[in-house]
């Protein structure tokens, strides 16, 4: 995919934004309109969330790609992983483990919010990698709850030696088309998101 489009695959795609933003979006890894734009969230899932942001933000519809870029500015964006896994298939937890690290750092000295948007299980779930087993447990619980695209739970997570930070996470399904169960609500669920959080 890298080559189709003439882009280096040891090229991260890391979207972040101002550290000063209140609000991040946390999904699983690119793919492949990402690799074209060298953005993220901007594949089928990503449009659909940056038309709800949009609509949200400006009470009409999403005129173009770049008005969705430019929405986009509001919110802090990462991934689990900044590259494209092979044949779109979620990166081993191995992979997911090599840069976790990277990506928690990230969160943790790069940006000064606290309110993370999850999309998806598997990135929701990877605020328990190298946690103690009861914060796994405790998020594996969260995620079987009737009332988790509602809820909201805390997590602890620290870079390096310094100081461990608090963060809510508010999760939602994934965005993916693919995710036939929760695709046709996803719109109305993040918007109800969005309003929680009075975004």
């Amino acid at each position: 995919m890298y080559q189709c489009f003439g882009k280096d695959p040891l090229e991260p795609i890391i979207g972040l934004g101002d550290a000063g933003l209140p609000i991040a979006f946390f999904g699983r890894d690119p793919g492949r309109e990402e690799v074209r734009h060298s953005e993220p969230f901007v594949g089928s899932g990503g449009q659909i969330v940056r038309k709800v942001l949009y609509r949200q933000l400006y009470g009409e519809p999403m005129p173009d790609f770049d008005a969705g870029l430019e929405a986009g500015r509001r919110f802090f964006w990462i991934n689990t992983v900044p590259y494209k896994p092979i044949g779109n298939k979620a990166w081993s937890m191995k992979v997911k483990r090599r840069f976790h690290p990277l990506v928690r750092q990230l969160l943790v000295e790069n940006w000064h919010g606290e309110t993370i948007i999850t999309l998806g299980r598997e990135a929701f779930l990877w605020f328990g990698i190298d946690q103690p087993a009861a914060v796994r447990a405790r998020l594996e619980r969260f995620w079987r709850r009737e009332d988790r695209f509602s809820a909201s739970i805390e997590v602890e997570l620290q870079a390096g030696d310094g100081p461990a930070r608090r963060f809510t996470l508010y999760p939602l399904p994934h965005s993916s088309p693919l995710n036939q169960v929760w695709f046709k609500r996803f719109p109305v669920l993040l918007e109800e998101r969005l309003r929680q959080l009075g975004a």
